[in-house]
């Protein structure tokens, strides 16, 4: 039995490392569509068509439910499969809400009205595919009101990171920092909008400053998937886990053991 966990490249890792030390007895199937990474500089019917064609990939190899661990995917392809109807029996979820709730403590499954939450300025750091589509904002705007959002297209960040150039990552990481607190001086809260962007905490957080909570989303995630799975225990599937790339085999297995620091050996999709 596996859960599925998609991303365009390596940075639903984050994810998944974080939804295996939460689910110990669950396998998991994640597959990365390097081939095609980054989705964050694709137009928005690209991204769709090639997060379509994995999910279905996917649910192919026995996964009931598949996580869209990169928000391009979940801002560009998620709602549109929704609303084109999913296979009986399979699901595809995003990583956006568990963000959002945290943000604004709710519980989760809490569809009461919008309403005033404490923090009021939040900078958002993200692709600038999912920049465009404001899809951060339209989740938001379900479940607060009065809350002012800042967006700072990270171009280049994940490159960096997908090529293993963490200098490069950290200096671009700064200046977009920067160019955010030229337009929003004191942000309350920041959201790594990024499953890559974890990997650069603690460089946004030092130059954001301690008194800004960041908001990352592995863990957020994680948890969210572990009281999903307890309220839909048919979902875990019946395929078998495992990690499967549509890039070199060789190249994303060396990078994937570098990011999670144990060894990761992808299968070619």
């Amino acid at each position: 039995m596996a859960v599925g966990i998609f991303d365009s490249g390596l940075g639903g890792l984050t994810v998944l490392d974080a939804a295996q030390k939460r689910l110990p007895d669950v396998d998991f199937l994640y597959f990365g569509d390097n081939a095609h990474a980054p989705y964050g500089v694709r137009d928005a019917e690209d991204v769709y068509q090639l997060t379509s064609a994995a999910v279905h990939d996917m649910w192919a190899r026995g996964c009931d439910l598949v996580i869209l661990a990169c928000n391009t995917a979940s801002a560009a392809a998620l709602r549109r499969m929704q609303e084109a109807g999913v296979p009986k029996g399979k699901r595809v979820l995003g990583v956006f809400v568990p963000l959002i709730e945290a943000l604004t403590e709710r519980q989760w499954g809490d569809n009461s009205p919008p309403r005033e939450v404490a923090v009021k300025h939040v900078a958002l750091f993200a692709t600038p595919a999912t920049v465009a589509s404001r899809a951060f904002q339209r989740e938001l705007a379900f479940r607060a009101i009065g809350v002012d959002v800042e967006a700072q297209a990270c171009g280049g960040v994940v490159d960096a990171i997908e090529d293993g150039d963490m200098i490069l990552a950290e200096a671009l990481v700064k200046s977009h920092v920067d160019a955010l607190l030229r337009k929003m001086p004191k942000p309350e809260a920041a959201i790594l909008g990024c499953t890559h962007y974890p990997l650069m905490e603690e460089v946004f957080q030092r130059a954001l400053g301690p008194e800004v909570k960041v908001f990352s989303q592995g863990q957020l995630v994680a948890d969210s998937l572990a009281d999903y799975l307890g309220r839909h225990p048919q979902m875990l599937g019946t395929g078998q886990g495992g990690y499967f790339t549509t890039g070199t085999p060789a190249r994303v297995s060396s990078r994937a053991t570098q990011f999670l620091r144990r060894e990761i050996s992808f299968d070619a999709a």
